[in-house]
């Protein structure tokens, strides 16, 4: 078998599935540089992760067998989470469909250097081998990743604040999900089988329940946040939660920092409208034209935040929402206007 039918046969499958996941999204948020970044740090994972390999498995005293059912899922794992961690620590990730994408976009960046290696140490294997590889090694590498994206996005979510404890859960599901895989390395055709016939199905089901939630998510906050922005607009914020709140805070900011309070809780109603009203026009088919008031607003917020300090902002934070999703729509806005 000539060297680019091997490559091909290796890496095909799992770049084919990464397209297929982008091309079903359908907000279509995460772009195509964005994608290949994820690639990128996938390959950078591999890199390190055979750096790791040299230098620590001679010291373990463990032959490759049990190297690759007890040590490599962990360090590899790791390895690939890295960059996930970072897109879900600076709020780049707003759902659990494009923390699926990044996920094994660096799962596909990581099995396609892989078998660029391979390849170099096993020039002329079966076609089997490769079909192994392809259809499975590739795929599991992309679908750890994902899952433990998946799982992280939705525990974050959930939270107030980024928290690290959180990403244990899909961290623990990604290393077992690889390990049990290697072990069918006595089996290898099986072990293929069940990652064609089970994980596509894993992969649509989460896809589905992760645009209900996102329906839904949209939905409820396009209504509190157009509910709270009329109200204010009317003047009638006195006679609302957000009003009785604030006035019994008044003994214990100033004036001027109550305005600077009323001012972000408008602005963050009209920054989040926008958003989501971006993302229902994506969903449609339709691309939000780049709006010059945006950026002002932005800017403005980012102001009023610092103005009211941390100690105010506490404060707010019953009404204005800090989770990880509120705060990556910003983010979403903050980055069509680049």
């Amino acid at each position: 078998m000539s060297t680019a039918v091997a490559l091909a046969v290796s890496v095909l499958p799992v770049f084919l599935f990464l397209l297929a996941l982008v091309l079903i999204d359908s907000y279509k948020l995460i772009t195509l540089q964005a994608i290949l970044l994820a690639v990128a740090a996938g390959v950078a994972a591999a890199l390190a992760s055979y750096a790791v390999i040299v230098s620590l498995r001679p010291g373990l005293g463990m032959d490759m067998a049990r190297y690759s059912v007890f040590v490599a899922p962990v360090v590899e794992e790791l390895l690939k989470a890295t960059y996930i961690v970072w897109l879900l620590r600076r709020n780049k990730v707003g759902f659990v469909v494009d923390a699926a994408t990044y996920g094994f976009a660096v799962g596909t960046g990581f099995a396609f250097l892989e078998s660029i290696y391979y390849l170099s140490i096993h020039p002329n294997p079966t076609i089997w081998t490769w079909i192994v590889r392809g259809f499975g090694t590739a795929l599991m590498h992309g679908g750890t990743t994902a899952i433990f994206a998946m799982i992280s996005r939705t525990l974050q979510n959930r939270a107030p604040r980024f928290r690290f404890s959180l990403l244990l859960p899909g961290l623990a599901a990604a290393v077992v999900l690889h390990s049990l895989y290697n072990q069918f390395l006595v089996a290898p055709l099986l072990a293929t089988a069940l990652i064609v016939l089970v994980f596509p199905y894993i992969m649509m089901y989460l896809f589905q329940r992760s645009e209900r939630e996102t329906r839904g998510w949209l939905g409820t906050g396009f209504d509190t946040d157009q509910e709270l922005l009329r109200v204010m607009r009317a003047g009638q914020v006195s006679d609302t939660p957000v009003g009785r709140y604030l006035k019994s805070l008044r003994t214990s900011y100033q004036p001027e920092v109550i305005v600077d309070m009323m001012c972000l809780l408008r602005l963050r109603a009209e920054l989040g409208i926008r958003a989501k009203g971006v993302l229902l026009m994506r969903e449609a088919g339709f691309e939000a034209e780049p709006d010059p008031s945006l950026r002002p607003k932005l800017e403005e917020v980012r102001y009023l935040e610092k103005s009211i300090g941390r100690t105010g902002m506490r404060a707010l934070k019953p009404f204005v929402h800090t989770s990880t999703q509120d705060l990556w729509q910003l983010n979403l806005l903050d980055g069509q206007q680049r």
